[in-house]
């Protein structure tokens, strides 16, 4: 199935980067696995060793495959806990969300930044070695920026890949 062509607003867009069913097999096969050997990945997705890595490298050089990225068990690193905070931001702060956004993005504790439409305005997602960091975070970067007016924090009992 190739994908040439995007539906938006019921006109068609033309889609610069051809996709077929190999390209997506390939890529959900390397999201599980980015590690996967190549001649492995060639026998799952049902082509050629030099046609899988050829379909690999346009993926690449596309823009599609951004990078390669590694898996690591905090738990082994003494991070137990985990939380995914929302937070608002004052409206006289608006025209900086950006940049306190990208300035919450630099601290260690941080993993995640996202920046929605709607309420919460962010969702940060952080690691800590213990609840008592958390709230230390929590209080040191957020509760006392006056660019944010509020936070909720919610704990993460397990993360599903």
């Amino acid at each position: 199935m190739e994908n040439s062509l995007w539906e938006v607003q019921g006109e068609a867009v033309p889609n610069p980067v051809r996709v077929d069913a190999t390209d997506l097999a390939i890529l959900s096969e390397l999201s599980q696995d980015a590690r996967i050997p190549n001649n492995i990945l060639a026998a799952k997705v049902g082509v050629a060793p030099s046609t899988c890595l050829g379909r690999v490298k346009a993926l690449s050089s596309a823009g599609i495959i951004t990078g390669y990225h590694t898996a690591i068990n905090e738990k082994l690193l003494g991070v137990t806990v985990n939380a995914m905070i929302s937070v608002l931001v004052s409206p006289s702060a608006r025209d900086r969300l950006l940049s306190s956004a990208k300035s919450l993005q630099r601290l260690p504790e941080v993993k995640e930044v996202f920046v929605l439409g709607g309420s919460p305005d962010l969702l940060v997602r952080v690691a800590t070695r213990s609840i008592d960091d958390l709230r230390t975070f929590v209080a040191t970067h957020l509760g006392s920026n006056r660019a944010f007016s509020s936070t909720q924090s919610v704990i993460i009992f397990e993360h599903l890949r």
